[in-house]
C-alpha cells in the first residue's frame, strides 16, 4: 500500500479531517469549543499540516505535498511535470475522504447550527470582504509565502544536510501557523487548491441538514490563486536556486 499516491491520500485525508474538524469545533452550536476563535484555528490548522505530512510520509510520499499548488512548485522548480496527475488526484480525493469524515463526526450539530454560511464555513473558504481581485490576490501572495518559505526551509542556504530528522515537518507547521495569524484574515487561507474544492464538493453532495448552497460563484478563487502563488514561488526558486 506504500506509494506516493496513497500516502498524498491518506496525508490530505488527515490534513481535512482534522483541518476542517477545527472550523467544526469552533462554529457549530452546542460544539464544546463553540466561539473559542482565530487562534484556535489557526493552531488547529497547523497542527493538521503537521498530522498529515506525518502520515502521508509513512504511507509513502517522502514530499508529502498535501496540496496542488506545492506540486506544481516543486514541479516548476524540477521542470517535471510528469506526476503532476498523481499528487493531484491524490490529494482531491483525500481531501473529499476527510471532509466526509469530519461531516460524520460531527453528525448531530449540523441540525443544531441554523445559519447555512455558517455550515459552509466549516468546509470551504470565502473573502472576509468579497471582492474577486483582492480575494485572488491574498490566495496568491499566501501560497506563495508557504511554497518559498517551505523551499528555504529545506535548501542548502539554510543548512547543508537540512533540517534534523523530525523538525522539517514541525517547521512546516508552524509556517502554516504564521500564515494564518497574520494573513488569513482575508479569505481564511485556503492556500491550497485541493483544502477548498474537495470539501465544497462534499459540502454539495451530502444531505447535510439546512446547509444552503455552497457558493460555486467564489470556488474559482481558492483553487486559481494558489496556483499562481505557487507557480510563481516556484520559479522564484528555480532561478535563485536556493
Amino acid at each position: 500500500m506504500h506509494s506516493v499516491w496513497f500516502g498524498e491520500f491518506m496525508g490530505t485525508a488527515v490534513l481535512l479531517l482534522l483541518g476542517n474538524g477545527v472550523c467544526a469545533a469552533v462554529t457549530l452550536k452546542k460544539s464544546y469549543a463553540q466561539n473559542a476563535g482565530w487562534m484556535v484555528i489557526a493552531t488547529g490548522w497547523a497542527l493538521a499540516v503537521l498530522c498529515g505530512v506525518l502520515v502521508a510520509q509513512a504511507f509513502g510520499s517522502a514530499g508529502a505535498h498535501l496540496n496542488p499548488a506545492v506540486s506544481l512548485g516543486a514541479a516548476v522548480v524540477s521542470g517535471d511535470y510528469t506526476q503532476l496527475g498523481v499528487y493531484w488526484s491524490a490529494q482531491l480525493a483525500g481531501a473529499m475522504a476527510g471532509a466526509v469524515l469530519m461531516t460524520l463526526h460531527y453528525g448531530p450539530h449540523w441540525k443544531e447550527t441554523e445559519d447555512p454560511a455558517a455550515k459552509l464555513g466549516v468546509f470551504a473558504t470565502c473573502g472576509a470582504i468579497r471582492s474577486n481581485g483582492w480575494n485572488l490576490l491574498s490566495e496568491a501572495i499566501g501560497t506563495a509565502v508557504l511554497v518559498l518559505v517551505a523551499a528555504s526551509i529545506f535548501s542548502h542556504g539554510v543548512s547543508a544536510t537540512g533540517p534534523a530528522a523530525g523538525v522539517g515537518q514541525w517547521l512546516v507547521a508552524s509556517l502554516v501557523w504564521g500564515i494564518g495569524m497574520s494573513l488569513g484574515g482575508t479569505t481564511g487561507y485556503a492556500i491550497n487548491p485541493a483544502r477548498d474544492l474537495g470539501p465544497r464538493l462534499v459540502h454539495a453532495l451530502l444531505p447535510i441538514p439546512g446547509k444552503g448552497g455552497s457558493n460555486w460563484g467564489y470556488a474559482w478563487i481558492p483553487v486559481v490563486g494558489p496556483l499562481i502563488g505557487g507557480a510563481l514561488a516556484g520559479l522564484l526558486v528555480h532561478f535563485a536556486r536556493i
